[in-house]
């Protein structure tokens, strides 16, 4: 079914039983979020909140919840959009039988944005104060727009071909904002929108932005996709909704007449303000910081307008199944766009940005006992490449040491390397560099190190399988746990200031180094709680991966320096324990659960499903 708007999505989902209507007065202030949350982590279906406290819009959450009912929104395109995307990835196959890919020109058409003159969500207008204000977690600086589209244009060369449509969470009350005048806008490092906002600078101009809330499905999927800058978000909304994108003028204003809400303003030049606190998709709260805010002109919104929005935290989230269907979606052209690439795995259990696997070509030195030379360069072509340049631990292998390796099969994937990897060789860090906005483990805001750990050729290790008497370890070192063969989990001592991570880490590597480490052992993980790292191979990569910056908390048994290259001759270890200057956990509020309780006792709305 090809959707024109929120409510025909909303509709059709009901119809076919993906959607439950909650009939309850709810409260935007965590109770939808956490209502949220519990359908999410239950499988369950679309919710409609139909009472919205304070708000006289009603509101949909968790469309996109499960693979299936995300494939089921867009099962009318999808299978269009994966064969024009298999189409670019072999170019040769079509130039041999042009007649299997005749159909997908008439697809291509519904990548031209198609200018209009009636704009249903210009129907309406309200206030910022009027939207449903969702507030997700107890120590959020207010309630957040939590699924936006937010459109800018070049300002050099303006027009809907040369412009962004990117997520970035909108702040709408709270702090220092005038209400109903100013909304917060957080964009992130390497974001689209920072080029437009630059040249608006440069030009002494404000940056005309346009928020756009709700609309047909693909609009929302095409805010988060990795394209290339030179293929704006808009064209792949109109592929993926087998309808192009419509949208007029409105005082300068760019329009996405589909839209259920939209939002206009300005970003004047150099004026920021405090945004946040958010808990964000790392599990933490990001802090306070000055962004850019939007003066706002204009709310407008259809007369049946519903109110789309998310919930964040630590994975796995509804932005999950985005990921996955992105990664479904752009499989096929990621080993065209960077030579030597067999596949790529953004960890979304790990916050997708802090730890990416790879697999790459080793073809240099084809008649010679394999070690990494191409994927080197490789790694160095991933970090060089969109989002993936974020990256903060990035892993690569030989494609031609296992073919079969699935690089989705975390625990095969790590085996494999870990079986392989020499220490002594493969590790190599890049210091002083870029790290995501919303990591705190760094030495700065958006500073902090990388590290790539490249591994091939034969294995060189057999990996614990079990804990065993032969690990001793010194005091204030306990309850080591075994998350995945050959990697241990420790408790160490609790950290409260910034120098004792790296006066442990010397204690344990130097008793290590003296007492012996079995061989069986690649890896060594400081960690708060081990039973809990051990207890889900999530836990593992969500704790180990969030919580350290490689610089700064990567340490070995046998450690050296050879002509500026650090490796070590025992097992690695990273130091994955909570420092002070991390963020803080997201907790939920323990009233507000007991709250939604009663919404899944008999005679309630989710009754069954919660």
């Amino acid at each position: 079914m090809i959707y024109k708007n929120t409510r025909e999505c909303v509709l059709d989902l009901e119809k076919h039983g993906h959607l439950v209507r909650i009939h309850e007065e709810t409260d935007p202030n965590l109770e939808m979020a956490e209502i949220h949350r519990r359908v999410f982590q239950a499988g369950g279906p679309a919710i409609l909140f139909e009472r919205v406290k304070g708000s006289p819009f009603p509101a949909v959450s968790n469309l996109y919840g499960t693979m299936e009912r995300a494939r089921f929104i867009f099962r009318a395109t999808l299978d269009k959009v994966m064969r024009i995307m298999h189409t670019a990835a072999e170019l040769e196959a079509v130039r041999r039988h042009p007649w299997r890919y005749a159909g997908l020109t008439r697809t291509g058409w519904k990548a031209l944005p198609r200018k209009v003159k009636q704009a249903p969500v210009m129907e309406s207008q309200t206030t910022i104060s009027q939207l449903p204000q969702i507030k997700c977690w107890p120590d959020d600086g207010g309630p957040f727009i939590l699924l936006p589209q937010v459109y800018s244009e070049y300002p050099l060369e303006p027009g809907i071909m040369r412009s962004n449509l990117g997520m970035y969470r909108i702040q709408m009350a709270g702090n220092d904002y005038v209400q109903d005048r100013e909304i917060g806008l957080h964009y992130q490092i390497k974001r689209d929108i920072g080029i437009h906002h630059t040249n608006a600078i440069a030009r002494n101009q404000p940056l005309r932005v346009s928020v756009f809330v709700g609309g047909p499905p693909s609009h929302t999927l095409a805010a988060i996709m990795p394209l290339p800058e030179i293929l704006p978000e808009v064209a792949f909304a109109g592929l993926l909704a087998g309808r192009r994108f419509r949208y007029c003028y409105d005082q300068g204003f760019a329009i996405a007449t589909d839209a259920d809400f939209c939002i206009t303003g300005t970003v004047a030049p150099g004026q920021t303000k405090t945004e946040g606190p958010f808990g964000d998709h790392y599990g933490y709260y990001a802090q306070r910081h000055p962004f850019p805010f939007m003066n706002v002109e204009r709310v407008y919104h259809r007369k049946d307008a519903i109110w789309p929005f998310t919930v964040v935290g630590r994975p796995p989230q509804e932005d999950t199944i985005f990921g996955n269907l992105i990664h479904e979606i752009t499989g096929p052209v990621t080993p065209m766009s960077i030579p030597g690439v067999a596949s790529l795995h953004a960890v979304d259990a790990a916050a997708v940005h802090p730890l990416l696997l790879a697999i790459g070509r080793e073809r240099y030195i084809p008649y010679a006992p394999r070690e990494p030379l191409e994927i080197l360069t490789v790694a160095n072509a991933i970090l060089g490449f969109g989002q993936a340049s974020l990256a903060k631990y990035l892993f690569i292998c030989a494609y031609e040491d296992e073919p079969r390796l699935d690089i989705s099969d975390v625990p095969a994937y790590f085996r494999h390397v870990l079986e392989r990897v020499d220490w002594q060789r493969d590790l190599h860090f890049q210091t002083c560099s870029t790290m995501d906005t919303l990591d705190y483990t760094g030495s700065g805001f958006n500073q902090g190190s990388k590290l790539v750990i490249a591994a091939a050729g034969p294995t060189r290790r057999r990996l614990a399988t079990s804990l065993h008497d032969r690990l001793h370890l010194p005091e204030g070192f306990r309850q080591p746990t075994l998350p995945l063969p050959g990697i241990i989990a420790v408790n160490g001592p609790r950290v409260t200031d910034a120098r004792q991570g790296e006066t442990d880490a010397a204690r344990l590597e130097q008793y290590l180094t003296d007492a012996g480490v079995p061989d069986d052992i690649a890896l060594l993980v400081l960690v708060d709680d081990s039973e809990f790292v051990a207890r889900h191979l999530d836990n593992f990569l969500w704790a180990t991966f969030t919580r350290s910056n490689p610089a700064n908390d990567v340490y070995g048994v046998g450690s050296f320096t050879d002509h500026k290259h650090w490796g070590c001759r025992g097992p690695l270890i990273i130091d994955a324990r909570l420092k002070p200057h991390h963020a803080a956990p997201l907790i939920e509020d323990p009233a507000v659960t007991r709250q939604v309780d009663r919404l899944g006792a008999p005679g309630g709305s989710l009754h069954g499903i919660i």
